[in-house]
């Protein structure tokens, strides 16, 4: 990413360049934490677990927000967590990939943490539902404020919206991604501008940086301040964002933006929030729009909108990523992935995924019926998040970085302190709509085990079937085939063995190409992408015959037309329109002796009918494939 980066700043001032990613991070990037201002003080007051707004319980509250703000955004994910990218990328998935195989898999640990980790990427397609559904239907209930007539309206209008939303993603957001940066740098200034007013006619709630008041805060209010945090901790929900998007942007001008412009923002409206509850407790029904003045409601609602329809797509892309990783490294059958843009090999659009999400996230509006009974459900996945990022981080600054492991555990100790308190307080939540997201997350976990392990049962027997290329020479030396010209690629699971393709199209058709290439995909689990230098390798076999083996990354999609440049660089000289491509279609039938429990195998069975074939995921033109059935039992 850096060298793209360069490239891009080539020929314009090193600060202009900075200045442009600056402003694409603040657009994608700080959507998501920029809205928790809409509702986050109100649960805290207003909520399921409502406290009192009591002078001592404003500045208690304001103070474990700006502490949980410090703690968690910018020093564990700013100062730390953001140093572990996987060649620039960032994100849960990557972070787990970071996870040094040598000495872990002596203790039986690397398993266990490589399954926390995409537990975790799991739990992320929950917040993609919840946060546009509490964004956007958190900004349209402003419309009460200007009279309370509108309510009928804010559903209807809230599921118009988001329908728009996701009808909208199959067109890509590049020339709408060009609005996110100034539209989100109005709306962070605004929230300062509103915090400002209020905070100059009641400068007392200045204090409520000193952290006694937040101690004071839990220590007075037992077990009902305890619950509270899963309210204050809707102020940090987005911060896993400014890791998962390091790659796009790169950790300057992410921590630029947090340090000189988001955070001051946030703190300033936050705490122009609370010296309105200082100044007027029965405000605490809704004090983000009782900062307004009355003309100012409906152009802040729209902006507000605006902004939550920003914070939305954030999420949406990010599974839409999310989904593309998965599917690299084999936790997902292969679905239908549609680039957005030429330029940006970035965005992308994933159908399945995106009817999925819209489904889900109308259902909790209509489920749920207000952004304060959605925020009850907000924050589990999240906390589960962030506590498992923080013990993958620890594996790997003292595994694969070798940091001295006292350091590392007096400053792991104090994360997960915080984040076990929110994370405890958040379960809390889980009989008042939390148990969702924890399913959807459970659910597609499952999704992601079984199909692993169908994958690797499969693998299995068809790897018994197979016959390394050396005894493939000698049986085809002693009963010569007919060999037509023309050239032929075999795509193979085991780069060291023939696949069942050729050896049924040699059984049945009794011929051979004259030019064979047997092509085996090599995904990284550890890098995100490779160089083309290093993408290809050619091996001539002999009597026509070449091994070819293609490395990916893990965020990149393989394209056979790529490819097949790059191998002709490397001495296999195919022409793509002439060329015929044998895959082998398996066909699944139920064994006497199961080696899956037969609903596991039932729902592995319905996946693989429904994936997308290789023809179409690896783009080779349909006309010249050619598909031959390899039967295997389950």
């Amino acid at each position: 990413m850096a060298a793209e980066n360069s490239k891009k700043s080539a020929g314009k001032p090193e600060s202009q360049h900075l200045a442009t990613l600056s402003l694409a991070a603040l657009g994608v990037v700080f959507g998501d934490i920029g809205t928790s201002p809409i509702y986050a003080i109100r649960e805290c007051f207003h909520g399921e677990y409502g406290i009192i707004a009591t002078p001592a319980n404003v500045l208690g509250v304001l103070s474990l927000m700006f502490w949980a703000l410090t703690i968690i955004v910018s020093l564990k994910y700013l100062t730390f967590i953001l140093q572990a990218d996987n060649n620039g990328e960032g994100g849960v998935i990557a972070l787990t990939s970071l996870i040094r195989p040598q000495g872990l898999r002596k203790l039986g640990m690397r398993p266990v943490l490589v399954s926390f980790g995409l537990f975790a990427a799991c739990l992320l397609y929950g917040d993609g539902m919840i946060t546009p559904a509490i964004s956007v239907l958190s900004a349209l209930e402003g419309l009460k404020v200007i009279s309370p007539d509108f309510t009928p309206f804010i559903i209807p209008l809230t599921i118009i919206i988001l329908v728009a939303l996701f009808l909208l993603q199959s067109r890509g957001t590049a020339k709408m991604g060009k609005l996110f940066g100034p539209v989100i740098f109005i709306w962070f200034s605004v929230l300062a501008l509103l915090g400002i007013g209020k905070i100059v006619a009641c400068p007392r709630i200045l204090t409520a940086f000193m952290p006694w008041y937040g101690v004071e805060f839990l220590l007075h209010n037992h077990l009902h301040g305890f619950l509270v945090l899963g309210a204050v901790f809707l102020v940090v929900t987005g911060a896993e964002a400014l890791y998962a998007d390091l790659g796009h942007f790169g950790p300057r001008p992410i921590r630029l933006v947090w340090i000189f412009f988001v955070l001051p923002a946030l703190l300033l409206n936050y705490f122009g929030q609370g010296a309105l509850l200082l100044l007027h407790p029965e405000s605490a029904h809704d004090p983000f729009f009782a900062l307004l003045p009355q003309w100012g409601v409906i152009p802040i609602i729209i902006l507000a909108t605006a902004a939550t329809i920003i914070a939305s797509q954030a999420v949406i892309s990010g599974a839409f990523s999310l989904t593309r990783q998965a599917i690299q490294l084999g936790y997902l059958p292969r679905m239908k992935i549609i680039h957005t843009a030429a330029r940006h090999m970035g965005q992308i659009y994933v159908p399945l995924v995106n009817w999925l999400l819209m489904i889900c996230t109308i259902g909790l509006v209509l489920g749920f019926q207000s952004s304060s009974k959605l925020a009850a459900a907000y924050g589990v996945a999240v906390t589960s998040t962030m506590l498992i990022s923080t013990i993958l981080f620890y594996v790997v600054a003292t595994e694969r970085w070798g940091w001295k492991k006292s350091a590392v555990i007096m400053l792991i100790a104090i994360f997960l302190v915080v984040d076990s308190a929110f994370f405890l307080a958040n379960i809390s939540k889980v009989l008042h709509g939390a148990w969702f997201p924890l399913v959807i997350g459970a659910v597609i976990f499952s999704l992601m085990v079984i199909w692993r392990r169908g994958r690797k049962i499969t693998g299995e027997q068809i790897r018994s079937l197979t016959m390394s290329f050396k005894t493939f020479q000698e049986m085809i030396a002693e009963d010569l085939p007919q060999r037509v010209k023309g050239q032929a690629v075999f795509m193979t699971g085991n780069p060291d063995s023939v696949p069942v393709a050729l050896l049924h199209n040699l059984k049945h058709n009794k011929i051979l190409h004259s030019e064979v290439a047997l092509l085996h995909f090599d995904t990284s689990s550890e890098l995100p992408r490779v160089p083309n230098d290093q993408k290809v390798e050619v091996e001539k076999l002999g009597g026509g015959f070449y091994r070819v083996i293609a490395h990916y990354g893990f965020m990149e999609e393989p394209r056979i037309s790529n490819l097949i440049s790059l191998a002709r660089e490397k001495g296999m000289d195919f022409d793509l329109e002439k060329t015929a491509f044998f895959l082998g279609r398996i066909k699944f039938m139920h064994s006497e002796e199961p080696q899956m429990p037969r609903w596991q195998s039932r729902i592995f069975t319905f996946l693989s009918r429904n994936e997308l074939d290789a023809a179409s995921y690896f783009d080779i033109p349909s006309s010249q494939v050619i598909d031959l059935g390899v039967p295997l039992s389950l």
